[in-house]
């Protein structure tokens, strides 16, 4: 059995392999293209070298969106090359049963879950991190919209609105919009601040440029507006860089860990976190879905293939396949809009095709 399933695996790796290295250097020739407008021979402007790093620095993004369909197309391709050469017929008679070739198909998943994990969480925020401050630095500011980024956050009995325009170079954030509400729901204070950074002791934001407006109360009819400047300003806030970066970009690039904090924080502030939770969701059970592709793969063992009759099959595997990754993104939106458990709407795609799937294995071993 060791030896079946050293073979197994070294001809399922070398064919994920190859289909996900071609899936990458195809989007890095796309973005690539699109990313050579932007080039230009200025001294100190954004050159053909930071072009060529802010598409490499896209690769790990891709790699995490393509791993579970590229473990579908090679798993496929070598269970149907093993059955088109009748190989799996001798391991089935060498005593690979059904059992053993799904814990063998299945071991293979695993290890490709905790590559997709790892990729996801630790490697794709950080090089997406890296190239949207590249971006910055050389082509300017980044957003994502005309208003930017709106968080909010309570401080005693205060409800304070952050407004964040845009991200600029080494993480800055450019223009600050700060509202201060009182208990009554009344604006008390406004802070406008030029460019901010997290203090070096994460315990709030450096302001630079700052204009303070206070409005204040003297009588029942009575109010005025007092209006103070300074250069320099320390404001106490628990809104950390990856909240800003997540409010103005997409909440899919931060880590598992820090989209949990975020949705804590929304929610700890009266905000919806419903989508931010899908969000969650997703990035746990997406890497088990390397575990639904083998177990889709595997019936594709277990046909009979004619002579040049294989790629039909391995076609059909693959609009199958995407066909999941489709369902996953409808159920994204819908259950966003329906308000469903968003354990269950990032979950329902993965269990129904793992029931499709062993229902088709269990079919073809009984009729087989």
């Amino acid at each position: 059995m060791k030896i079946l399933r050293r073979f197994i695996y070294r001809e399922a790796a070398l064919a994920i392999t190859y289909v996900t290295i071609s899936f990458l250097a195809l989007f890095f020739f796309f973005d690539m293209i699109d990313e050579l407008r932007w080039v230009n021979n200025q001294p100190g402007g954004y050159q053909l070298s930071h072009a060529l790093l802010t598409v490499a620095l896209r690769l790990p993004n891709y790699l995490y969106e393509l791993l579970p369909i590229t473990v579908l197309i090679g798993t496929i391709y070598v269970m149907a090359s093993l059955a088109q050469s009748s190989e799996f017929t001798i391991m089935r008679t060498s005593g690979l049963g059904p059992g053993r070739a799904l814990g063998t198909l299945l071991a293979l998943g695993g290890i490709f879950v905790v590559i997709t994990f790892a990729v996801g969480d630790y490697l794709a925020p950080l090089s997406d991190r890296t190239g949207q401050l590249l971006k910055a630095r050389f082509r300017g500011e980044l957003t994502g919209s005309a208003s930017g980024g709106w968080l909010k956050e309570r401080q005693d009995d205060h409800a304070l609105a952050v407004n964040v325009r845009a991200l600029g170079p080494d993480g800055l954030m450019l223009d600050l919009r700060i509202f201060d509400f009182d208990a009554q729901g009344r604006l008390s204070r406004q802070i406008r601040a030029a460019s901010a950074r997290v203090a070096a002791d994460g315990q709030g934001w450096e302001l630079e440029q700052v204009q303070q407006r206070q409005f204040l109360l003297s009588g029942a009819d009575q109010a005025r507006v007092e209006v103070s400047h300074s250069p320099q300003l320390l404001w106490p806030t628990s809104i950390s860089a990856d909240m800003v970066s997540a409010a103005l970009l997409k909440p899919d690039r931060m880590p598992t860990i820090e989209l949990f904090q975020y949705i804590r924080h929304l929610q700890d502030n009266g905000q919806s976190a419903q989508k931010y939770e899908i969000e969650f969701w997703r990035k746990v059970f997406y890497p088990l879905s390397c575990l639904v592709m083998v177990v889709l793969a595997l019936p594709f063992a277990y046909l009979h293939f004619r002579s040049g009759g294989i790629a039909a099959y391995v076609f059909g595997g693959v609009m199958a396949g995407i066909s999941f990754f489709m369902l996953n993104t409808v159920f994204g939106y819908a259950g966003n809009l329906r308000q469903w458990w968003p354990w269950l709407t990032a979950a329902a795609p993965g269990l129904i095709y793992s029931a499709l799937s062993l229902g088709a294995f269990g079919w073809l071993v009984l009729r087989r």
